[in-house]
């Protein structure tokens, strides 16, 4: 048996190194560079885990690596069932037994993707990390790599990249319209493209696969998406006894993206419906879909924890294409999808985000916060076309700049404001420009 794994692994090593790298659009993914650190690639199913894998295979050949010095080994391969951690060894002894030259004079660069279906493996990458010159990725389905699992299996010796679907930047890109230039130097022309793009985008989503597809084809699939999170991340993974109600919750959360959600109320309604259901359970399986991407949740801009926990926390999809298929208004989902897009821009950015809410009882779509960058108050508004909306959004702002004096004030919107005067402490913004700054 050993000598037959030992044969499909060389194989397996030997076919990757010769195989060409694919074309793919460049992905704009922060990826750590920590010495001694192993890079975890995690984020939802369909996201661009691997191609993501790819352009770093690309990046260190451009940097010199040699190609026989970078190893790319999946393990979703059903001739490797039932491998064990003793066996992973193999996979290193036949790489360097293929490239003996590199175990002293070079560095290599490891790329692991689905290892986690071999029990125990972080204890194989903990001690590579520990005797190989090694550069070490692993990457795998959400089902089976979590972001508190990594912290846990690799106790602080793995760092995390995040992939998420195509940023308006990368959708450019993909689709071979992305600007060269910054905006102040766009034509008409570059600027009536990257706003109709911007609709699509919207309108759309970002999944790689899902781009170009168009009408029911594109919803099948972004529904197939769904069901696979829920059946594999969740239901098969945490053995779930009330998969009805998981179901409810998910139509509940993704045809309210951008709105509130408590659990407390929510509860009332399953009741009412014939469920029954542990208020625990529910905060449960909220926890569980967040786990798997398929969804995040944003809590209030507060010191106090209790304040925190009590008031409902926001909702945002992990892709503005999911919005339209659980709306049940038959209205435009433009002003959801555009704030959803703001909040996925700014986690893509790295910041520390809430929503605020003042004493007044006007709301601030978001507080963001980064160390280097500041505290940004930010509106998100389709249209400021009429002045019931200005004043709104201004309110809000200017209400809550009291509270967050180190704050800078920011309105996004998506269409050009008209001429009129706004406060001087507060920037206008267009969403085709924000969302497109470095």
């Amino acid at each position: 048996m050993n000598g037959y794994l030992r044969g499909i692994i060389r194989q397996k090593i030997v076919d990757a190194q010769a195989a060409p790298l694919p074309e793919f659009t460049f992905r704009d993914t922060r990826v750590p560079v920590v010495k001694g650190k192993a890079i975890a690639v995690i984020g939802m199913r369909r996201s661009g885990k691997t191609t993501l894998l790819k352009q770093i295979i690309s990046e260190r050949l451009k940097q010199g690596v040699p190609r026989e010095g970078v190893l790319y080994f999946s393990f979703e391969d059903e001739r490797l069932a039932g491998m064990k951690s003793s066996d992973l060894d193999i996979v290193i002894e036949e790489f360097y037994r293929l490239h003996p030259q590199l175990r002293v004079h070079q560095r290599v660069v490891l790329f692991f993707d689905e290892i986690q279906v071999v029990p125990d493996w972080e204890l194989f990458i903990r001690r590579l990390l520990d005797t190989e010159n090694a550069e070490i990725f692993i990457s795998g389905s959400s089902a089976r790599l979590l972001s508190r699992e990594v912290a846990t299996s690799m106790r602080g010796r793995a760092l995390e990249a995040v992939v998420y679907p195509f940023s308006f930047r990368e959708y450019l890109r993909h689709e071979k319209v992305e600007p060269s230039k910054p905006a102040e130097e766009w034509t008409t022309s570059d600027r009536s493209t990257i706003e109709s793009e911007l609709r699509n985008y919207l309108a759309f989503g970002g999944f790689p696969e899902a781009t170009g597809i168009k009408g029911r084809d594109r919803q099948e699939l972004l529904r197939a998406y769904i069901d696979v999170v829920l059946l594999r991340d969740v239901v098969e993974r945490y053995a779930v006894t009330n998969p009805a109600a998981l179901r409810w919750m998910v139509r509940q959360l993704l045809g309210n993206a951008a709105g509130s959600f408590s659990i407390n109320r929510f509860h009332a309604d399953l009741k009412s419906q014939g469920f029954s259901v542990a208020k625990d359970t529910l905060h449960t399986y909220l926890g569980y879909l967040e786990d798997s991407f398929l969804l995040q949740t944003l809590f209030l801009a507060t010191d106090s924890e209790r304040r925190r926990m009590v008031n409902p926390r926001k909702i945002y999809p992990v892709d503005t294409g999911f919005i339209p298929l659980f709306d049940r208004s038959g209205k435009e989902n433009t002003g959801h999808a555009l704030e959803t897009a703001v909040f996925l821009e700014l986690s893509r950015r790295g910041y520390a985000i809430g929503y605020v809410h003042t004493a007044s009882g006007h709301e601030v779509d978001f507080l963001a916060r980064d160390l280097t960058k500041g505290d940004e108050l930010i509106q998100v508004c389709t249209d400021l076309t009429q002045s019931t909306t200005r004043e709104r959004e201004v309110r809000a702002l200017l209400d809550a700049a009291p509270e967050f004096r180190n704050a800078r004030l920011r309105l996004i919107t998506l269409e050009p404001p008209p001429g009129v005067e706004f406060p001087p402490e507060i920037a206008i913004t267009l969403a085709s420009e924000w969302l497109l700054l470095d």
